[in-house]
């Protein structure tokens, strides 16, 4: 018998185990690059999803705050005595007051309100002290001088789910007699319109 070839056959098998032991590391690290490249999409997919959906809710805020002034709007409840407002503002003899939360007129339709006065929304209306009584605007020389444009300012707090809120402000005027305490005339006329707190 020759004693070389069992040897042979022993030194194949020890190459052999050393190449199955290979194969293993590399397999598992691919496994490994593998669950982490999951891992991360579905994480990114998770946070795409979570983005959009507080896309949507700051979105029903939006329109939450706007439906709020074109309910103020159409209420047509407007009054130049600083009085009538003073309970829901901090100081309605300033002529920029700040709005009480919680104080103001609730608007319709608006699905996700909170006990917290942040959490409401709401809309507030003031003589806007600032511009006053003015002429009308392009009125010309022949205008009524006994007819002047009363200017005002809304301001209106939308929220939904996520704490979504959005804060909007518009200046408009309504025709009225001289000293703005009569009744006023004409649909709102809108002067300037902007969302606060944004860029």
């Amino acid at each position: 018998m020759n004693s070389a070839r069992p040897h042979r056959w022993l030194e194949r098998s020890g190459r052999h185990g050393a190449m199955s032991g290979v194969a293993l590391v590399i397999g598992l690290c691919l496994l490994l690059v593998l669950t982490v490249t999951s891992v991360s999409g579905v994480t990114a997919a998770l946070l795409e999803q979570r983005m959009a959906g507080n896309e949507q809710y700051q979105a029903r805020a939006f329109e939450a705050a706007e439906a709020g002034l074109e309910q103020a709007l159409a209420a047509g409840v407007f009054t130049a005595d600083a009085s009538a407002s003073s309970a829901q503002f901090d100081d309605s003899a300033w002529p920029e007051p700040l709005p009480r939360r919680g104080q103001g007129t609730p608007i319709a339709g608006c699905p996700d309100q909170s006990a917290d006065p942040e959490g409401q929304c709401e809309y507030f209306v003031r003589f806007d002290l600032a511009t006053g009584i003015t002429a009308v605007p392009g009125s010309g020389p022949s205008a009524d001088p006994t007819r002047r444009a009363c200017h005002f300012v809304v301001e209106s707090f939308g929220v939904a789910g996520r704490g979504a809120s959005v804060s909007l402000a518009a200046s408009f005027y309504v025709v009225g007699p001289t000293d703005c305490s009569g009744p006023l005339d004409g649909p709102p006329v809108l002067t300037w319109w902007r969302q606060q707190g944004a860029d």
